[in-house]
């Protein structure tokens, strides 16, 4: 029955994630915040609840191997779903197309993906106030990034280009709303998929249990894969909605947060720092995070490709990566 109750929490999430990528739609095309801006805060945040209330939920109930690997397993998880992309549609050069600025959050979290490394092979259990000393690196070291990112110049030297002539991109069935109503809508689906989130990590608990395949890979797979269905359905809605800026800006930005979450999440575990107390597993979904991390800043910051092999070689290095870290994970 529980997994039943899973699946049933992963389709609510779903569909709250298409209306969701809706409603982002309808406020960057009629509000002064543009496809980037409203991907990396507004969608990046609202995606990020399932991880927020699934690390939050198992934390409290002293899971500290869901809690930590539900947030490495969605950030690869969630490269894994912007490569997919990128090479079933590497014809339209997604990649190529973006604005450069992506590259600024993109560099944010390779940083706190190297914190976090840092702190799961030093495994320091020193508390401040109840607190990871790991845990407040990764937090401040987000604070001061979104700060500098804000004050750093525009990477956009020349206009970016259309979508190609051929691509045509299906009407938006929200698109007749306002931003305000559009903005409540977002509010009310943004709840819904924290709630759905809730019953994922909790169903998730039960079936390590159940299983016995262990808390370590269920959190760094089938629970970040689930409560990573709201990126995953955004980024598709979002290129089906020819906004490119704003699947990127998801991705990217959900990945950011995530690692706040992993940070937040550690005051709510009771038994001393959270990232001294995971499996050694979670070391290879880091490490693999950051190379495919590094892959994607790659496929940003270059100039545009002329062959189309040369432009999905780093795409294709990510997903081999994915699944060589899921079966190093399945076998530790």
């Amino acid at each position: 029955m529980v997994f039943i109750y899973f699946l049933l929490a992963a389709a609510v999430t779903v569909f709250a994630a298409i209306k969701l990528s809706q409603y982002a739609d309808v406020i960057s095309e009629k509000s002064a915040m543009g496809g980037m801006m409203v991907g990396t805060l507004l969608l990046a945040g609202a995606t990020s609840l399932p991880e927020i209330s699934t690390s939050f939920s198992a934390a409290a109930i002293g899971n500290a191997d869901i809690a930590v690997g539900n947030m490495v397993g969605s950030n690869l998880f969630n490269l894994f779903i912007l490569a997919g992309f990128d090479l079933m549609l590497n014809k339209r050069r997604l990649l190529d197309r973006v604005s450069k600025d992506h590259t600024y959050s993109s560099m944010l979290g390779i940083f706190l993906t190297v914190l976090l490394i840092l702190a799961l092979w030093l495994r320091t259990d020193v508390t401040v106030l109840g607190i990871g000393l790991d845990a407040l690196a990764i937090g401040l070291a987000y604070v001061i990034g979104m700060y500098v990112i804000n004050k750093l110049p525009n990477l956009d030297t020349i206009e970016l280009d259309e979508e190609p002539p051929d691509a045509k991109a299906p009407k938006n069935p929200s698109a007749h709303l306002s931003p305000k109503h559009a903005g409540i809508r977002f509010v009310i689906f943004a709840l819904v998929i924290m709630a759905a989130g809730t019953a994922l990590s909790i169903t998730g608990d039960e079936i390590a249990v159940v299983t016995g395949i262990g808390s370590s890979f269920v959190g760094s797979f089938l629970v970040a894969a689930a409560t990573s269905l709201p990126e995953a359905i955004s980024v598709f809605v979002a290129l089906r909605l020819s906004n490119v800026n704003m699947a990127v800006g998801a991705i990217l930005g959900s990945n950011i947060f995530n690692m706040v979450i992993l940070a937040l999440s550690d005051p709510v575990y009771t038994e001393g720092s959270i990232l001294a107390e995971v499996s050694g597993a979670n070391m290879i979904m880091a490490v693999a995070v950051l190379i495919m991390s590094v892959l994607t800043l790659f496929s940003l910051f270059r100039t545009n490709t002329k062959s189309t092999l040369t432009y999905s070689i780093p795409s294709i290095l990510v997903l081999a990566l994915y699944f060589i870290a899921s079966y190093l994970n399945f076998t530790y």
